[in-house]
């Protein structure tokens, strides 16, 4: 066995995989270049650790859920007028999740609410954190089944461990006093202790009405607004339609 062969042994036995498959070709390349042994450790280390974080950061992209890819870029701000470019960069910076703020997308469908809501769940994961992004009527179901399902249960105990929990599409469908009393028992565990993104076609004031409970319908309210960016959604879409705006309700500015 060569010295070769026999260092990429012992790179794979202490689980250093990917730097084992580019030991050789990082050797030759030290070698043109002249670089010092500490240089060559540096590089192949480094190469390790960027493998990891990759496999990493793809596996929380997988657990995500999200229903597409899209990223602020992708985004055409020219259609609207309530949130402007220069906010959504500064929501990129992601400092509202360490002070586990929530964030409000309120508006008509298909004005982009969900587009922005995955590019920053996006930029979350590709920051390290964990995220979960889930249906409104995909979260009612693992509400309603998570003492029979054991897959209801799992991803129950992934939306808790999660640092972002991006809720899509509230107020789609009616939902009955239990299912929003199993709601409020989300919003409150996570309340204080994990960021939430939330999209609806309903303003804030419709909620009672569609939640079927307007106490706890406001408890909720009273938590999810205590830290939070609501949006000001006034949408003019080009080609499809003029939708009527919704007025802000409460605003916190982030510190």
């Amino acid at each position: 066995m060569t010295l070769l062969k026999e260092v990429q042994e012992q790179l794979m036995a202490l689980s250093l995989c990917h730097a084992a498959r580019s030991l050789e070709k990082t050797l030759e390349k030290a070698q043109a270049e002249d670089w010092t042994i500490l240089k060559t450790l540096n590089t192949l280390l480094s190469e390790e650790r960027n493998a990891r974080m990759d496999k990493a950061r793809e596996k929380r992209l997988k657990n995500a859920g999200f229903p597409y890819m899209a990223t602020i870029e992708e985004f055409y701000f020219g259609f609207q007028t309530s949130i402007s470019k220069k906010q959504m960069h500064q929501l990129l910076e992601l400092t509202w999740l360490e002070s586990a703020f929530n964030i409000m997308f309120l508006g008509p469908p298909s004005v982009g609410k969900t587009h922005l809501a995955v590019s920053l769940g996006i930029a979350a994961v590709n920051a390290g954190y964990k995220v979960i992004f889930i249906h409104m009527d995909q979260l009612i179901h693992v509400l309603k089944t998570q003492e029979i399902s054991p897959k209801s249960k799992h991803k129950l105990k992934k939306l808790y461990q999660a640092d972002l929990v991006i809720i899509d599409e509230v107020g789609f469908q009616l939902v009955n006093r239990n299912e929003t009393n199993l709601l409020f028992g989300v919003i409150n565990q996570l309340y204080q202790q994990t960021s939430i993104i939330l999209t609806s076609n309903k303003g804030l004031v419709e909620w009672g009405e569609f939640m079927g409970d307007p106490v706890i319908t406001a408890a909720m309210l009273d938590r999810l607004m205590h830290k939070c960016e609501i949006s000001t959604w006034r949408v003019t879409v080009t080609g499809l339609h003029t939708a009527k705006g919704y007025s802000r309700i409460r605003k916190k500015n982030f510190q």
